[in-house]
């Protein structure tokens, strides 16, 4: 029979408490395996070192209300478990029995404080947190700096994909501003009879040529009394109207110098993240490869760990080799990496040279390594590889038997300052050569440019990735760093990032590597696969 004196639209739902059953509260430590994963990381933040995270709050004022410690192991639990928005993660909270666990019987934070602890506490402090779970991993004998296996992916921004700024527009639109500037300054000459000029070259000195000429204009309207107006049914004086045309002018130039200043070496940038360069994704939400705001992530593995981690603006991956390893070492001084293995994407002659200076040993494949294999770039005559090479009189021989000599050396400067010396072999004559065609589109003799230091290093690369270590390191290359790219963008499905701004996205980077670590450490234990650091292939381990 229905009970018509409930009251169903009152707040405290306990009224009707009459008719359930009396139930005593349940001791949480009985509802967790002892093999959970929770555990463990709450083991290992108990083991490090948070002074400065508790430094991160004033010592004056109201004291935070959740233990900090705590809020760093409930955010780093919810990274464990693809929970990234800050709304979920207060939800688990309230109802997920391992996070009330992690709180300690403390009050359920709200989106807005894990948001600003996320945001604000661990911003300049995350980094030297995640180094410190690297150096516990190394204590124990998970890693031991021996083999860094070093990828990168592309992760889209929290950026609107259309708010783009590409700097050879802006380059483009100067350009024809300064031209504009230049005939008004021309017809203002004429009219006034003065000799105002404006800079075509350099936009800055433009930018003041046009405020000299704007005081003039406006010292004119006071001397004859010029009033100026604005709103419909006014009539403008010409003073006025150029007044408005060049100010406007002004504004742009200084939108413009602005908009260099945030490009900076880059191409591009967005709008609404001023810190994320367009790049060409592997795959978008249109699936037609366009182009979308994001960031390069690096990440260095060994032994299945991320023992490093950077964000990076730029789209290529040769740029990021040095100061990754640079980062790496002032976070963790005593380390001494054997072996880094990389794959095309990562050489060059700078990288060769800074690994070699570092005395790490190189595992990285030649860039042109697969092409090298196919019957097309074998029977191509211009190509340099396919020339015979004489080291003792230093000369090319070309397929008609004809010698490139060194004429010259030159010197190659890159954008991070780094100097290579380029040797100029030419043809001693192509007159009348029935290969020139094929051979070179120069109306002269062939030429080779060659630099003898990169060759050298690249012959001894590729000596290094042909020997049976340098196999297993490849194959363990494409297990682990691939392979952490694969957990982190499939497995768990972070494959955009929620905040803006390089320093909030790294935070958010660190954290999902953080977890991942702690995820890993607890696969490998509960599969008794610690201390193992490479995979041994099976016909190898046989």
């Amino acid at each position: 029979m229905l009970n018509t004196n409930l009251d169903l639209q009152q707040k405290n739902y306990n009224m009707v408490a009459e008719i359930y059953q009396l139930y005593l509260p349940v001791y949480q430590e009985v509802l967790i395996p002892a093999d959970d994963s929770v555990r463990l990381l709450s083991q290992v933040v108990e083991g490090m070192d948070l002074t400065e995270l508790y430094l991160a709050y004033s010592s004056v004022g109201r004291k935070p209300g959740t233990n900090p410690k705590n809020l760093f192991k409930v955010l780093i639990y919810a990274y464990m478990n693809e929970i990234y928005s800050t709304r979920k993660i207060e939800s688990a909270c309230r109802r997920d029995i391992n996070f009330i666990w992690l709180l300690e019987g403390e009050r359920v934070p709200d989106h807005t404080q894990i948001s600003r602890f996320r945001k604000n506490r661990l911003g300049d402090i995350m980094e030297r947190l995640f180094y410190q779970l690297v150096q516990m991993l190394y204590t124990v004998g998970e890693v031991k700096y021996e083999n860094v296996f070093l990828d990168g992916t592309k992760l889209e921004a929290n950026a609107n994909r259309y708010t783009f700024v590409w700097k050879k527009s802006i380059e483009k639109n100067e350009d024809k501003l300064l031209l504009r500037a230049v005939e008004v300054a021309n017809d203002i000459n004429k009219v006034y009879s003065t000799s105002f000029t404006v800079d075509e070259e350099d936009a800055e000195k433009a930018y003041w040529d046009i405020q000299r000429i704007l005081e003039f204009l406006d010292e004119k309207m006071c001397e004859e009394n010029i009033e100026y107006v604005e709103g419909k049914g006014k009539r403008k004086s010409n003073e006025q109207k150029l007044l408005e045309v060049l100010l406007g002018y002004q504004d742009r130039l200084a939108c413009y110098d602005n908009s260099k200043k945030i490009l900076g070496d880059r191409n591009s940038y967005s709008k609404t993240d001023e810190d994320a360069t367009f790049m060409r994704m592997k795959d978008d939400h249109m699936r037609n490869g366009q182009l979308k705001p994001g960031y390069n992530v690096q990440l260095a593995v060994e032994a299945e760990y991320v023992v490093g981690a950077e964000l990076f603006s730029n789209c290529s991956d040769v740029g990021t080799l040095k100061p990754m390893l640079d980062v790496m070492k002032l976070n963790n001084p005593n380390m001494q990496i054997k072996n880094f293995v990389g794959d095309a994407g990562y050489e060059s002659e700078e990288n060769y040279t800074y690994l070699e200076e570092k005395n790490i040993t190189f595992y990285i494949k030649p860039l042109p390594y697969e092409s090298w294999k196919t019957n097309k770039f074998k029977n191509d005559i211009s190509k340099r590889e396919n020339m015979h090479y004489d080291p003792e009189a230093d000369e090319y021989t070309c397929c008609n038997d004809k010698k490139l000599k060194p004429t010259r050396i030159s010197k190659k400067t890159s954008k991070t300052g780094f100097e290579s010396e380029i040797t100029i072999y030419e043809c001693e004559d192509c007159d009348g050569c029935p290969f020139k065609p094929q051979c070179t589109k120069a109306k002269g003799n062939r030429q080779l440019q060659v630099s003898k230091n990169f060759l050298e290093k690249r012959e001894q690369s590729l000596a290094n990735i042909t020997s049976e270590q340098g196999i297993t390191l490849r194959i363990n290359r494409s297990i682990q760093s691939e392979g952490a790219f694969g957990v982190l963008k499939q497995d768990r499905h972070f494959t955009r990032f929620l905040t803006r701004g390089k320093q909030n996205v790294k935070v958010e980077t660190l954290l999902l590597c953080f977890g991942f670590n702690v995820n890993k450490l607890h696969a490998k234990i509960q599969s008794e696969r610690c201390g193992k650091h490479l995979h041994i292939p099976k016909d190898k381990s046989s």
